[in-house]
């Protein structure tokens, strides 16, 4: 982290608002995110990243984009706001949104979690001076939304939508309990990266006025959020705490959507139309679509909840196999920043919006925690390699709000830009990349009684604690760029690992019939123990071995590796005739700057090509023969403004 001289952190430096002790201190138990979930991630902090690939962005992150982020909050008044809420600055509010407060709780959860797997005392100390900043905002009695506590009647400039009125005045829009969730999430998770108490204790002061305003009961609000998030945000409280309360207002504002007898709907928009229980359809705004599905499946595992369980399967089911772009994207439209009809996924104008992707993690983790398939990570690594780290630039501090899959260097599809912007006046994708992004390694592996899974394939060294026993895995590899992954596993008593066999390499683009590839690729995924080959049958998409592993045991997989065609559901009107490139979890894409006529550029299934690791875009494999030039899809706008295509017209059954 570089040393800011911030004149609003030095101000709060000089003043003694920070304490670490709390009337809140007696309801804080030992963490347990994981109840009600029979498989539990391996935490961040056991797992140290040595990988070529995802290091250098998870360090991008903590030594440049957290940087750059925190300044340009303050150069857009985000920390000034809590200042002049709390009386300690004069002023009106600055910004653009009602939810700019939670570009500083993205801030703080994406560096606590890079506190987790590098301790770093400078970025601690500044994340308390931001944190003793968010406290003098707060009013006495919890409320936090600083633009309405600077003066109601006057919402953010450009925010004509938000309305004007006292505390809970339409919640559709002013995103008060949105707020409020980022905070509740980004609390948790300093509090586990610190063990300090004083964001959490801003959060719980916070969350007790919720309990104590909304729900059944004489003089409480019966609403729910127009924007959720508050719902997982709740539940983590809960899983802290062991407050019962906050676990009951989440399921309350997850069980009166859609109920026209409780308030007036907010419509498909806000997934406000029917029960959640009776949707069966992913459809409005996706961001907020994929945070109330990942708080259904908390439900669902904490509450042995059936009816949630079936409606999150089905919903999951629809957006697979109706509505995924094939880099993992999701929502098609720019208008509402939402879900289009079944099998609408458009090129040019696709949404993809970059804090959809990461809410999409999110919930197929829940998800892959519930029931330990393959499939879930099979949506999880195509987003991660595809349409997520998209929405960051390789120099770090330039960003895709939304991530098209087809550019004509014209349309303006990136909130007003044809390619990367340095921020945006709603900049919650920058911020929630931030979050996001140094949490990664904690979705390597998980682990259930007495097994191990191996979701994800990247260099590190692992300790795991199953049931008492230390399991210690070394893993390294080239992946993405190469199939090739060893192994060091030591165990002192017998065990079970089950290492996902990626979807590409069982000839499954993603789960169900969305995408297909155009051949079968016959090289089958090898497993060695020891240098000998194991015939060990794939079984539901794992390699499963069972055994004592002693220090010196080996392990190697190799998921053999060439470029492939897909080819969509004939229903996806938009790439009829057309075909896409893709190596090993990677969708590649062209660009005008390698192909000056891209538009005239056509393949076939039977086109051969040739992958050539090419120092460009911080070193890439690209594919390419006499006809065109391939980069991977992630890596693209990079090089300055210019046509892409993803899905290129294919040749016609005569050559041409």
């Amino acid at each position: 982290m570089k040393n800011y001289n911030i004149h609003i952190i030095l101000l709060l430096l000089t003043i003694s608002l920070l304490s670490c002790n709390s009337s809140h201190k007696d309801q804080v138990k030992t963490e347990s995110s994981t109840k009600g979930y029979t498989i539990q991630p391996v935490d961040i902090r056991e797992v140290k990243i040595t990988d070529e690939f995802w290091l250098p962005i998870i360090k991008r992150v903590q030594e440049k984009t957290i940087d750059y982020a925190i300044a340009k909050c303050e150069e857009e008044g985000r920390f000034e706001n809590f200042l002049i809420a709390g009386g300690e600055m004069k002023g009106d509010v600055r910004g653009a949104m009602p939810f700019d407060d939670t570009d500083v709780y993205k801030i703080i959860e994406g560096a606590s979690n890079s506190l987790i797997s590098a301790p770093n005392e400078k970025l601690e100390k500044l994340l308390d001076s931001l944190i003793s900043i968010i406290k003098v905002g707060q009013e006495p009695d919890g409320y936090l939304t600083t633009w309405r506590t600077i003066d109601p009647a006057k919402p953010p400039a450009t925010w004509v939508k938000t309305p004007k009125g006292e505390r809970w005045d339409g919640l559709f829009m002013s995103h008060e309990l949105y707020n409020a969730g980022h905070l509740y999430e980004a609390a948790a998770v300093h509090y586990k990266a610190t063990g300090k108490r004083n964001f959490l204790d801003i959060a719980l002061k916070n969350a007790d006025l919720m309990v104590d305003t909304f729900g059944e009961g004489e003089n409480k609000i019966e609403a729910v959020p127009g924007h959720q998030i508050i719902e997982t945000g709740l539940i983590k409280l809960y899983q802290i705490t062991g407050k019962e309360e906050y676990l009951k207002l989440s399921k309350y504002f997850l069980d009166n959507r859609g109920n026209p007898g409780h308030h007036e709907l907010f419509g498909p928009y806000s997934q406000d139309h029917v029960p959640v229980v009776k949707q069966d359809e992913v459809v409005g705004h996706a961001v907020r679509a994929m945070y109330m599905y990942a708080a259904m499946t908390d439900i669902a595992a904490i509450q042995n909840d059936t009816l949630y369980e079936n409606a999150v399967n089905t919903l999951w089911d629809n957006m697979v196999n109706k509505k995924m772009y094939i880099t993992g994207g999701i929502g098609a439209k720019h208008e509402g920043e939402q879900f289009g009809a079944n099998y609408e996924l458009p090129n040019l104008t696709a949404y993809n919006e970059t804090c959809a992707s990461i809410g999409d993690v999110y919930w197929n983790h829940r998800l892959h925690k519930l029931y330990g398939k393959v499939e879930y990570f099979d949506v999880i690594e195509r987003t991660l390699y595809n349409g997520l780290i998209s929405g960051l630039s390789l120099d770090g501090t330039n960003f895709f709000y939304p991530n098209a899959l087809e550019s004509d260097g014209v349309y303006k599809f990136n909130r007003g830009a044809c390619t990367r912007q340095s921020w945006f006046d709603c900049s919650c994708c920058p911020t929630n990349v931030i979050r996001f992004i140094p949490s990664v390694p904690g979705l390597i592996y998980s682990k259930s009684d007495d097994t191990v899974f191996v979701n994800l394939y990247a260099s590190n060294e692992a300790e795991i604690d199953l049931k008492g026993e230390k399991v210690s895995i070394s893993q390294q590899t080239n992946y993405p760029w190469d199939g090739k992954v060893n192994f060091n596993i030591t165990s002192n008593s017998e065990i079970t690992l089950k290492f996902r066999v990626p979807g590409w390499s069982r000839n499954e683009v993603l789960p169900g019939d969305l995408y297909a590839y155009t051949d079968k690729f016959s090289p089958q995924p090898l497993l060695n123990i020891n240098g000998k080959e194991v015939s060990s049958p794939i079984e539901n998409g794992y390699f499963v071995v069972t055994r004592q592993w002693n220090a010196d045991d080996t392990l190697q997989i190799e998921f053999p590796m060439e470029v492939r065609t897909i080819k969509s559901n004939e229903n996806v009107e938009e790439n009829i005739g057309k075909l896409a490139l893709e190596y090993g979890p990677l969708v590649y894409a062209i660009e005008e700057i390698d192909n000056p006529d891209i538009d005239a550029i056509k393949i076939s299934e039977k086109d051969e090509f040739t992958v050539k690791k090419e120092p460009i875009l911080k070193g890439v494999n690209t594919i390419s023969n006499e006809k065109l030039k391939a980069i991977p899809y992630y890596a693209w706008s990079n090089r300055g403004v210019g046509k892409m295509k993803v899905w290129i017209n294919k040749t016609n059954t005569d050559g041409n």
